[in-house]
């Protein structure tokens, strides 16, 4: 079945609102969501991020000491990595939801290097209503990072809350 998701809500006339993401009754488990477009990760990502999330070790910030390692050259730390992945994955999942209940499964699979494009693709593995929160759904999915074009480097597992269709928040 083809499904064509809108990001405008028309509002009245010719005005539109923009919309991100989707109600609890557009996912159907097995669907695979490509996450475009890809973020080019550059040197100052991974040294301001390492430092802002307080990760000093020295593979992810110091390019001599990356040098004498199996790689050749520092890498990018996969706080930055995951964080960005999550972002890609936002606006056709969760950019609806009502809240984040948790990551599972994380898995670093290889390395992601400064200049590395990376891009997100996402596949429903379950839903179900909320038993607490009768307007609610709760849908799980497992996510999976590429560094383009095809090279996986990471996978975890996600579930949020997310609002069905015609309830009110």
């Amino acid at each position: 079945m083809k499904k064509s998701i809108s990001v405008l809500e028309h509002i009245d006339g010719q005005r539109y609102r923009e919309s991100h993401g989707m109600y609890y009754e557009d996912f159907d488990v097995g669907d695979i969501y490509e996450h475009r477009p890809g973020r080019t990760i550059s040197e100052a990502d991974n040294t301001w991020m390492s430092l802002l999330c307080m990760n000093t070790h020295p593979l992810h910030i110091d390019a001599a000491y990356g040098e004498q390692t199996e790689f050749k050259k520092p890498l990018v730390s996969s706080l930055i990595t995951f964080a960005i992945i999550g972002g890609l994955s936002l606006a056709s999942t969760s950019a609806r939801g009502v809240a984040n209940l948790g990551w599972s499964n994380v898995r670093f699979l290889s390395p992601v290097f400064a200049g590395d494009t990376i891009y997100a693709e996402t596949r429903v593995v379950a839903k179900r209503q909320s038993d607490s929160r009768p307007g609610d759904g709760i849908v799980t999915v497992e996510t999976k990072g590429f560094v383009h074009p095809d090279r996986q480097f990471m996978v975890c597992e996600r579930s949020f809350l997310v609002p069905l269709r015609n309830a009110q928040q």
